[in-house]
């Protein structure tokens, strides 16, 4: 190469830095190049916004086989990913309707969304919540419609339901019809066994049907005081920390003895073959174990709805009116 050569292909640099790279202003101008900027981020005064681009790999953006299988294995309550998928399913079809995108949508879509359904009048608040967190979660994590406005028009709603819309609870059990029940179940059938003990500890632990139906063997410890319960997770401890309820012992009345009545049970499952899984089984009439090969979604669990079926049938059992 000759020496004309390197002086055409060389490139001339001032050994003395531009004064305005002193100047913030003019970096944000993208004098030099465009800044890495995004709507997170703080500068302080004075100080010049980096014009680095991160060099993503594909090493960014897996996760490793034992992460996925932990993503795939998610437990979500069967009801909670039918309502979810039907929530966004009937966003999805307003959206196509009002020529709308869906996904990822705008905060003005969401709110009018929201608006349109509380219009119609049917739903509650609870149900609008539903739809609002249906719809929010199917959203990108960095593209979530603002709530403020939602959540307004939501709680001034409300007040109006309310009124509207007196909520009837099932009225509670007195202790002379709750042991009228318990009465009905008789002890020399796997079913009676079966009943009184999920009579006494739901009531005595307050339990939800869908936490009495979850409930694990491994989760119940047995003394001559008390049966105590682990509960895992339940409607008002969604993180899973879990919590232990003691239920005292009723030694001056076997029948309505909430140890009496674990003991039988558990020595029951034991003659069943039953030693681990959940404490709640499905029975055939003849007292032994159903067959859920073909149960859905639950396995051995039995439904929350399986439960209140057999609360009812006590009850009606029982002779007791509403």
């Amino acid at each position: 190469m000759n020496d004309e050569a390197e002086v055409v292909d060389a490139e001339l640099v001032d050994d003395a830095l531009p004064a305005v790279l002193a100047d913030p202003a003019a970096v944000l101008a993208g004098v030099f190049a465009r800044p890495a900027l995004t709507r997170h981020t703080v500068l302080r005064p004075g100080e010049i916004p980096t014009t680095e681009r991160l060099a993503y790999t594909a090493a960014d953006f897996y996760v490793s086989e034992e992460t996925a299988r932990a993503i795939d294995e998610q437990v979500r309550p069967e009801n909670t990913d039918r309502n979810y998928r039907s929530q966004r399913g009937m966003f999805e079809r307003w959206c196509a309707e009002m020529g709308r995108v869906a996904v990822p949508c705008t905060t003005a879509t969401y709110v009018e969304y929201i608006a349109a359904l509380i219009a119609r009048g049917k739903y509650s608040p609870n149900t609008l919540k539903a739809h609002k967190s249906a719809v929010r979660s199917m959203q990108p994590e960095d593209a979530k419609p603002g709530t403020a406005v939602v959540n307004g028009l939501i709680k001034e709603y409300a007040k109006s339901w309310n009124k509207r819309n007196r909520v009837k609870k099932a009225p509670a059990i007195p202790d002379d019809k709750f042991l009228a029940m318990a009465a009905t179940c008789d002890q020399r059938h796997p079913i009676g066994i079966r009943d009184r003990w999920a009579l006494l500890v739901g009531r005595g632990n307050l339990h939800r049907r869908i936490e009495l139906a979850d409930l694990l063997i491994s989760q119940i410890e047995v003394d001559d005081d008390f049966v105590t319960h682990w509960v895992a997770m339940s409607k008002t401890d969604q993180d899973a920390q879990g919590e232990h309820s003691d239920i005292p012992a009723e030694p001056d009345d076997p029948l309505m003895c909430p140890v009496d009545a674990t003991r039988a049970w558990l020595n029951c499952l034991w003659r069943l073959g039953v030693r681990d899984g959940p404490a709640y089984r499905a029975l055939t009439v003849a007292g032994t174990l159903q067959n859920r090969s073909t149960a859905s979604g639950r396995g051995e669990h039995v439904s929350g709805d399986a439960v209140n079926d057999m609360v009812r049938g006590r009850a009606f059992a029982a002779g007791l009116p509403n």
